[in-house]
């Protein structure tokens, strides 16, 4: 699924396929690949400088991407491909305060085409049934539960055939975090339910934490969650990108230990790359950022009766190609199931 979000339309009622939708030009964004955790970077001289040590200071770095950091190939032998553009997974966990073991509820992949011209943001619904390898097949959540973001990782590297070049994933509790640091986001909610009419909703930290968590009372579940998600997203990147947090540096400053402070990166992606990826990507407007759905077939139950989303293996090998050729524009939901 192939997305645009637009503020100005919302319906109670769309359609799994929906239309492309205009998001809106004219606004300049300087926003690094992981702009769900705000790892924003501000052109060049010694205020991009500040931005960028300030974020390195705020980050904590694991090896999120363990031994597929060296892979060439996916665990069943093929070469995943690693010059056509680059590419970022973002996890969002759903781990609450103090507990050690958790899913995914956000798997975004953030894929920057070569010339760094446009940015596709890819969402992975938490119940897509996919093969993890070592354990068959099951919810691509669990890939996190079994073997954390090292499984995650490889898991996605074999649906796509491209390698995953850095990681970042933060829990729910930054999300709150950081919508409280702007003074809150307005969303266009596109997915209404008992909590959120469609529309314009704005959302305090509290409010944008259930905001992004509810599922279970809207239309199509996991796939409306991921949409809201994505709306919250596009708020964040339009609050941040304001004139009023950019150009003043103290609520910069709150913004990024906001995004930070519950941020985890690999070891590879420090403040100096992020800064540098920024500034390649100091053309790119609101337009230039996309959204997709991974493709999926419908719903179904597994033996054990859990309610999953059935992979479209078509759509999955066209969006596949489409990310090995670099060449995300072609791709074209509409005709893979």
């Amino acid at each position: 699924m192939l997305e645009e979000f637009d503020d100005t339309a919302a319906s109670s009622d769309a359609p799994r396929r929906r239309r492309r939708r205009g998001m809106g030009r004219g606004r300049r964004v300087l926003v690094s690949l992981l702009a769900v955790v705000l790892l924003v970077c501000i052109g060049a001289g010694g205020y991009g400088w500040f931005v960028s040590s300030k974020v390195d200071r705020g980050l904590t770095h694991e090896n999120l991407l363990g031994d597929s950091k060296d892979n060439t190939t996916t665990s069943k032998g093929t070469k995943l491909v690693d010059d056509a553009g680059d590419n970022y997974l973002v996890i969002g966990s759903d781990a609450r305060p103090g507990e050690t073991n958790s899913r995914a509820d956000v798997i975004q992949l953030v894929h920057v085409d070569k010339d760094h011209e446009n940015v596709w943001i890819i969402h992975f619904p938490r119940d897509l049934f996919v093969p993890i390898p070592g354990h068959g097949e099951d919810k691509i959540n669990a890939a996190y539960a079994y073997g954390k973001s090292p499984l995650l990782v490889q898991t996605i590297q074999d649906l796509v055939g491209v390698k995953i070049d850095h990681v970042a994933k933060t829990d729910f509790e930054g999300f709150k975090q950081l919508t409280d640091a702007l003074g809150g986001v307005t969303v266009n909610n596109t997915q209404p339910g008992p909590d959120y009419p469609a529309g314009p909703v704005q959302l305090d930290g509290a409010q944008a934490l259930d905001y992004v968590r509810e599922r279970k009372q809207l239309a199509e579940g996991d796939i409306s969650r991921g949409q809201r998600q994505q709306a919250w997203l596009k708020a964040i990147m339009r609050e941040t990108l304001d004139p009023s947090v950019l150009l003043n540096p103290g609520r910069l400053n709150g913004v990024i230990e906001a995004g930070t402070e519950h941020t985890v990166v690999d070891d590879g992606l420090t403040g100096n790359v992020i800064r540098s990826e920024a500034i390649r990507l100091r053309s790119v407007r609101g337009g230039d950022i996309h959204f997709i759905t991974a493709p999926f077939s419908g719903y179904g139950t597994t033996a054990e009766g859990e309610s999953i989303d059935i992979l479209d293996e078509k759509g999955m090998a066209a969006l596949s190609d489409a990310l090995r050729t670099d060449d995300l524009a072609s791709y074209d939901d509409s005709t893979t199931s």
